[in-house]
């Protein structure tokens, strides 16, 4: 079962894109920019927006070892 984590983040500063960040569990990742429909990778995010990736993605790797620790322990 792939689950999927979704977050929103709308940027405050140009270019001021409204932002839908699905983290699935198996490690992979869309981001879609909600005015256009677009998909965007991270490495067009700047500032703020790539603030918020860079920490998402360390929360669900921090949860994803932790799960592992406590599913292997």
């Amino acid at each position: 079962m792939n689950n999927c984590e979704n977050y929103r983040f709308i940027e405050t500063h140009r270019p001021f894109r409204d932002l839908t960040f699905k983290f699935f569990s198996n490690g992979s990742l869309t981001i879609i920019d909600n005015s256009s429909e677009a998909v965007i990778s991270p490495r067009e995010l700047k500032g703020a927006s790539y603030d918020f990736y860079v920490r998402r993605r360390l929360a669900y790797i921090k949860q994803d070892l932790t799960a592992k620790l406590n599913k292997y322990a």
